[in-house]
């Protein structure tokens, strides 16, 4: 007599478990070429010292508020080093896509918003340590930060915000146009006119009439004012509404990028 052993029932895993293998690979993969984040820290380095020191003497200017232009400049090399690192976020779906990584995963029973959220918050973990080595240089070059540790947590959390906008952006990009000259060049068409259309290097009130008037509908604008408010301890009067934008536009690009990986699925 034959006996027909009960089928055996594949569990599936819940979407944190997805999430945090995603996030493990992602992390091996940071560690092994841990010279990228590294190398990306040169630049800041550079802005810091050079530009520091070359417009020293615009920190002397009312509009600086007489703290000084190194005290001005660290929050918005904060938020560029973050900018610029999510901007580049993109490049790993592409690889993925190019080795064959990209099949592995769209034919596992896994989330495709885990898929997202795992390479996210591998990205946002490596810019919260870059931002603690912007700070810290900052403070080598001479910035001070009156807002103390409070302050500096808030400077934190703004870049992460602003960090999770470019690096989902990134990958909607990336997942589109399935190619790196692509995404590189659409990167860099944003990221400096959003760096120099803000007040990450200079206030306001020093800038041309209509760059003023681009810089107020500036997220990047926001995050640096928001990151300057808690390095200080003094913070804008739209403090809130500028905080509700980005992480109205951090939620936008997440579901951009999903929908992204999802139209990548039914495209192939």
């Amino acid at each position: 007599m034959t006996t027909i052993a009960p089928a055996l029932a594949v569990r599936r895993a819940g979407w944190f478990t997805q999430t945090g293998q995603v996030l493990r690979r992602w992390l091996i993969v940071s560690i092994r070429q841990v010279w990228g984040p590294a190398m990306s820290l040169i630049q800041p380095v550079i802005w810091i010292v050079l530009f520091g020191q070359v417009f020293h003497a615009l920190g002397a200017l009312p509009q600086f508020g007489g703290a000084g232009y190194i005290d001005y400049l660290v929050p918005g090399i904060l938020m560029m080093t973050v900018l610029y690192s999510g901007a580049w976020a993109g490049t790993g779906y592409i690889d993925d896509i190019n080795s064959g990584v990209m099949d592995q995963y769209l034919t596992s029973p896994i989330s495709r918003s885990a898929i997202i959220t795992g390479q996210l918050v591998q990205q946002l973990i490596v810019g919260v340590a870059q931002s603690l080595v912007v700070l810290g240089i900052g403070a080598l070059a001479g910035a001070r930060y009156p807002g103390g540790a409070g302050g500096m947590l808030v400077a934190l959390a703004v870049a992460t915000v602003l960090a999770a906008i470019f690096c989902c952006a990134s990958t909607g990009v990336a997942l589109i146009s399935r190619n790196q000259i692509a995404l590189i060049s659409l990167s860099q068409l944003i990221v400096l006119p959003a760096t120099f259309l803000s007040t990450t290097m200079m206030p306001a009130a020093l800038m041309p009439d209509w760059v003023q008037s681009v810089s107020r509908g500036n997220p990047m604008t926001w995050a640096v004012e928001l990151g300057r408010g808690g390095l200080t301890g003094v913070y804008p009067d739209a403090a809130w509404w500028q905080l509700g934008g980005l992480v109205l536009l951090a939620a936008l690009a997440f579901t951009w990028a999903v929908r992204s990986l999802r139209a990548y699925q039914r495209s192939i």
